[in-house]
């Protein structure tokens, strides 16, 4: 079978798709077997199947042979397939009409599976343009669902939304995803000992410590006024919002070269089996570069269509369900939209790889926190929003005391179930506090003056 972007007798373009074991082409042995993989792809292949190609070897025509095995590998190639539907259902949902609720719900389901392929393209074409340029994919790419939901919410003015949204992924990836992991992961390995190497959990903790600063300052900044002095203190938050954020793109610029390059084998990830001697994971492409490509476009204008539909039926589905849009927003919207990459890093803790499980949840923590969250600042100056850094009190504080807890449980290089346990409790406790408090503009119509009289009498 031809590799990628050979053409086939009729002058037809090949499809792309790659037989196992024939990778030779244009391949280099370094990216073959010369690295070890991150932990990100590691987690995402944990939900793969490897398919089977032969399936459709009895189809004469070439060009149509190749298509089919390229489609199967894409949407049979994962165990979330069985989502797929939801995202046909979404768009006939929204276009005839449905509540509005049922749109959101169906969109939600929907992205889980487009999340989980984008990962495996991405990986996909590392193979061809080479380990940095993969890594540099997936580090953009890794949530480019929280990134395009960001976006439209911000397009329509939603800054709230954002800030929920965002906040929310940190806090799912810090205390759910570790949390759960390390918990399920003690209860499996009671017997044996669980370590990690610290060094990455380190690295990232820093990171998130420095991008919680800069959460920290405008409130401050913001809380430290008097009220005449209100209306200035609104125009100085935000450009020392926009401050802080371009120190924070610099810094996660500067960690993508600390990652990729100068000291790649912190995050490098090795395979063991069973007898614990390292062995180097033997992957190879299943689907060609230029193939790859589109389907890398297609399933970002997919994944943007369903992100438009969730921002814009959140209220209705927050109405709908009598939760508040925080809520949804803090906590659904996470849950929901990374529960691939979640579900990979519990079972790799389970399989006593931490250093894996680690790898993705403080890795996909801090490229929210020091990229998506300050990339969606610059974005909305240029749109004219006045989005700034300022999360309120509550958040913040949250947010401040999560990366606290989370560093204290990981200082001692080991775990145990009960440590996965507290950051579940501090997570259970965080989404109590959010689905209790509701922000003054959802009062659902209340007459809140009316309230206090009837409190009164």
């Amino acid at each position: 079978m031809a590799s990628a972007g050979q053409h086939d007798a009729s002058g037809g373009i090949e499809v792309g798709l790659v037989k196992p074991g024939d990778v030779g082409g244009g391949l280099t042995k370094d990216v073959r077997h010369g690295h070890g993989r991150m932990a990100h792809n590691m987690s995402s292949s944990s939900l793969r199947k490897r398919s089977e190609v032969s399936l459709f070897s009895t189809v004469r025509c070439r060009f149509l042979r190749r298509l089919l095995a390229n489609l199967q590998e894409i949407f049979l190639g994962t165990k979330l397939f069985v989502l797929f539907p939801a995202v046909p259902f979404a768009i006939v949902a929204q276009s005839y009409g449905f509540g509005r609720a049922w749109v959101f719900t169906l969109s939600l389901l929907g992205l889980t599976p487009l999340a989980e392929r984008v990962s495996f393209i991405t990986e996909q074409i590392a193979f061809y343009t080479g380990p940095t340029v993969g890594g540099l994919l997936n580090a953009t790419c890794g949530n480019a669902t929280e990134l395009i939901i960001a976006l439209f919410a911000l397009y329509k003015g939603k800054i709230d939304v954002v800030k929920f949204s965002l906040i929310g992924s940190v806090f799912s990836n810090l205390l759910l995803v570790l949390g759960t992991s390390l918990f399920c992961g003690g209860i499996a390995n009671l017997r044996k000992e669980q370590s990690f190497d610290r060094k990455q959990a380190d690295v990232n903790t820093g990171l998130l410590m420095l991008g919680a600063l800069c959460h920290v300052l405008p409130l401050i900044f913001r809380c430290g006024v008097t009220s005449a002095e209100q209306n200035a203190s609104i125009s100085a938050t935000l450009t020392l919002s926009r401050i802080c954020s371009i120190l924070m793109l610099a810094a996660y610029i500067v960690y993508l070269f600390f990652q990729l390059k100068t000291h790649r084998q912190f995050f490098e990830s090795q395979e063991e089996d069973e007898d614990n001697d390292v062995v180097v994971h033997e992957d190879e492409a299943v689907i060609g570069f230029p193939s790859a490509l589109a389907w890398l476009v297609g399933m970002t204008i997919v994944i943007a269509i369903l992100s438009e539909y969730v921002v814009g039926t959140i209220e209705a589905a927050s109405d709908s369900w009598g939760i508040s849009v925080s809520f949804i927003s803090i906590i659904l919207l996470p849950i929901v939209g990374n529960a691939a990459e979640h579900a990979g890093a519990i079972i790799f803790a389970l399989k006593n790889k931490l250093d894996i499980t680690l790898g993705v949840s403080l890795g996909s923590a801090t490229q929210i926190s020091m990229f998506v969250v300050p990339l969606s600042v610059i974005i909305a100056w240029i749109l004219g929003r006045s989005m700034d850094l300022d999360f309120k009190l509550l958040e913040t504080s949250a947010l401040v005391f999560s990366i606290l807890l989370v560093y204290f449980i990981l200082q001692d290089g080991s775990s145990h179930y009960l440590k996965g346990f507290v950051l579940m409790l501090a997570y259970s406790a965080i989404g109590t506090c959010f689905f209790i408090h509701r922000s003054p503009d959802e009062n659902d119509g209340v007459d809140v003056d009316a309230l206090h009289a009837i409190l009164r009498s």
